[in-house]
């Protein structure tokens, strides 16, 4: 603590708070002494001195559902301190028995619980006004004889008040201090065992694991009396190794799983953008389509317009043509003159042709 800031609180443990697991002793009717065992560890926080203010106090959990913190939150007064009782739940401390049970000392010894002590100066005001608050507590407590509780809920929701507030982003330095958690089941309180030293069963465990089939039971037993006990440690070793290996197996399995789900995330999203792009595209290609289409329906209008001008200038022209006998050397192309009737029309002509030469001469 010798680098830590002034508004910091000295805990102790220093790192890591211990857990012994006991196991709860039955009655011979089956249930349990009244003043069973509890997993309890104490906490202690001490105001060093080495600033003037005091100092609040909050104590948080990764497992606020198996820890009971009392008092999670406080105020210490200069070189005062500050005990923090921490309760394990007995279901949770059960469940850890049994994995005890099955796994030994290793299944305990990875706990990823965890503790963290928060601490930071108040103003003269508000300590004065908790210090106040808790003396009275106090006194009322005392005098109805039962466990000094230390703060009342208005003194409690002004702590969770100003906690939210300097959590929330506020100019007030806090220090944290991190906790380990151990769990430790002593030797005499080891599972129970049968007269051949084996794990006896428990009668609190679920059926499905404490009881097995008739049949395994008989070849396990058969087994466990024809080995020696370094047969029975090679064996147990074996089988440490083989659950080692599957729990790396199943965290291979989960990294897996989570590297081909973000990738199938990645896929649909280049299939939504290729597919949205493609789409635009359609769509601005259907609009100039459409622009295309319309030109050229109006573009067939305008010829067709022009065509028939153009025929009935023809048709006149021809017209005139053929009034005026202009059109005669048209007899002279052998398929069209034959088509036109050219060639008929022409012997006409040319025999009032030669009347008119005949006449000619004749008056000559």
């Amino acid at each position: 603590m010798a680098d830590a800031p002034p508004h910091a609180l000295e805990v102790t443990p220093e790192s890591a708070l211990q857990f012994t697991l006991t196991r709860t002793p039955e009655t011979p009717t089956g249930g349990s002494t009244p003043n069973e065992p509890t997993s309890r560890c104490t906490m202690t926080l001490r105001h060093t001195g080495g600033t003037s203010e005091h100092l609040a106090f909050k104590v948080k959990t990764t497992q606020p559902r198996r820890y009971l913190v009392r008092p999670n939150q406080g105020v210490v007064a200069p070189n005062s301190t500050e005990t923090v009782s921490i309760l394990l739940v007995e279901r949770d401390k059960q469940i850890l028995l049994h994995s005890f049970d099955r796994l030994g000392q290793s299944a305990l010894d990875h706990s990823k619980d965890k503790f963290l002590v928060q601490s930071c100066a108040v103003s003269n005001d508000f300590a004065k006004k908790y210090m106040e608050e808790k003396s009275k507590a106090k006194k009322s407590d005392e005098g109805a004889g039962s466990k000094a509780s230390g703060m009342s809920k208005e003194m409690a929701d002004s702590l969770t008040s100003m906690w939210n507030a300097v959590s929330s982003g506020g100019s007030v330095p806090v220090f944290n201090k991190k906790l380990h958690v151990r769990h430790v089941v002593p030797k005499d309180s080891a599972a129970p065992t049968t007269d051949r030293g084996l794990p006896a069963a428990d009668p609190s465990a679920p059926a499905a694991i404490s009881r097995a089939p008739p049949a395994l039971q008989e070849t396990s037993k058969t087994n466990v009396e024809n080995m020696t006990p370094d047969q029975m440690f090679a064996e147990i070793a074996s089988l440490r190794r083989k659950y080692d290996e599957l729990v790396s197996f199943s965290v291979n399995l989960t990294a897996e799983r989570d590297i081909l789900n973000n990738t199938l995330e990645q896929t649909k999203r280049d299939l939504n953008r290729e597919m949205a792009a493609r789409s635009a595209l359609e769509n601005s290609g259907g609009a100039r389509g459409g622009g295309t289409k319309s030109e050229k329906s109006k573009g067939g209008g305008l010829s067709i317009l022009q065509i028939l001008v153009v025929a009935l200038v023809f048709f006149f022209m021809g017209v005139k043509l053929s009034s005026s006998g202009a059109v005669g050397f048209l007899g002279d192309i052998p398929v069209l003159g034959s088509a036109l009737g050219m060639d008929e029309r022409g012997s006409e002509l040319a025999t009032e042709a030669g009347r008119e030469m005949g006449g000619s001469d004749s008056e000559l």
